[in-house]
């Protein structure tokens, strides 16, 4: 938004000069429709701000993919973590996932980036991350989910991170998940339909 607010007083600038500067009157011609521009493009800059921060997702969860991929039959399934994406956003949820580094490569055989595993889900590319390689998906899945106010879709009792991350132990914080006759259960399941 700075960048048409800088073009627009420039602009205007230059406008005003050829109005009081002898011999410059040829400047409006370039300074009159660059004011045009510059000006919609910050009342439209200005209203996709203004939607955007009406439109912000609510009931936010966020799942640790590395973990959920298991949850079919112990094997890593592509189809498992959409089917959780699918059931949570059925519930009126807006899923974010997180992985550890090597996620591609257990579920596709190669590494897949953010984007690459958006596109693989059915989310946007900033509903998934996947953390760089050597570092484990636990911290930012634990952060994102403080930071966004949201719960955790996982098994993984997070055992290590109690003591920084108290709100481990409240009830509900953890979703837990899995198959039981090949249909998907959520321990939200019984709370929120």
């Amino acid at each position: 938004m700075i960048a048409p607010l800088l073009l627009l007083l420039v602009s205007l600038a230059g406008i005003l000069a050829a109005f009081v500067v002898q011999g410059m009157v040829g400047l409006i011609l370039l300074a009159g429709p660059c004011a045009l521009a510059s000006a919609y493009l910050l009342a439209r800059a200005y209203l996709r701000g203004r939607k955007r921060a009406t439109t912000a997702p609510q009931n936010l969860i966020v799942i640790d993919g590395s973990n959920a991929m298991h949850w079919k039959d112990g094997t890593p399934q592509l189809a498992t973590l959409r089917e959780v994406v699918t059931h949570l956003s059925n519930l009126g949820f807006t899923p974010g996932v997180i992985f550890d580094a090597n996620a591609g490569h257990i579920l596709t055989g190669r590494y897949q980036h953010n984007a690459a595993m958006g596109k693989l889900l059915g989310l946007p590319e900033d509903h998934v991350i996947v953390v760089h390689k050597g570092t484990p998906a636990d911290p930012t899945i634990l952060a994102a989910a403080r930071f966004l106010g949201a719960r955790i879709v996982t098994n993984d009792l997070y055992r290590d991170w109690v003591g920084s991350h108290p709100e481990l132990q409240e009830p509900g914080y953890l979703i837990r998940g899995g198959y039981r006759a090949g249909k998907l259960w959520l321990d939200l399941d019984k709370r929120e339909t």
